[in-house]
């Protein structure tokens, strides 16, 4: 990695951590400045204002999202040809990979651009809303998978069933961090496990 490409990665690191720790309101350009060690120019020249890099910091995360949901729902379907079983184990899996973090989740930067959402430009905004129907397609596609071959119990929409993933995930991080239990987040995604497999009747 070259140096340049070495300091808008640190400088993203910082940001983030800061942007989860106090909301994008509460992080300064000059702290970020401080914490990284560069120059005021220098800052500039990765990022020519606070919203190119709220724009950066959101297209990364939900970059990384989609690259932890591709390999661990990919490696869950190489192991199970059953799309429901499929599914079960890629929860699994990822509330083990969530279980791992010591001190819990750190956050959701689209759930911090939601709850602040007028400080953020339209562009801005719309990459979020499009992060939330991405996760919206990929998990109605699992589902619809599952659905023909499995009778669900109840009468249900398959949009509302595949938000309920992102929902938990979200929901998760908040609960966990308000009760300082870091393994909140796992235990809620292996709960929704367990709500997912008893809603599908067996073959």
């Amino acid at each position: 990695m070259r140096k340049g490409e070495e300091t808008r990665v640190r400088i993203l690191d910082v940001a983030e951590a800061a942007v989860l720790s106090k909301g994008f309101g509460g992080t300064s350009i000059d702290e970020l400045i401080a914490e990284t060690g560069i120059t005021k120019s220098g800052f500039f020249y990765h990022f020519h204002d606070k919203n190119e890099l709220a724009k950066a910091l959101l297209e990364r995360y939900i970059e990384n999202d989609n690259r932890i949901y591709d390999e661990i729902f990919g490696r869950a379907r190489e192991l199970m040809d059953d799309p429901l079983q499929s599914f079960l184990l890629g929860l699994k899996l990822l509330s083990e990979l969530l279980a791992d973090l010591p001190n819990g989740h750190p956050g959701c930067l689209v759930a911090v651009i939601c709850v602040h959402e007028r400080a953020f430009d339209r562009e801005i905004q719309e990459i979020n809303r499009e992060a939330a129907l991405t996760w919206r397609r990929r998990f109605r596609g699992m589902f619809e998978e599952i659905m023909a071959v499995y009778e669900p119990r109840v009468d249900l929409d398959v949009d509302q069933l595949a938000d309920m993933v992102s929902t938990v995930i979200e929901g998760g991080i908040v609960i966990s961090k308000a009760l300082r239990e870091p393994t909140g987040l796992a235990e809620q995604i292996l709960v929704f496990r367990s709500f997912v497999k008893m809603l599908f009747k067996p073959k």
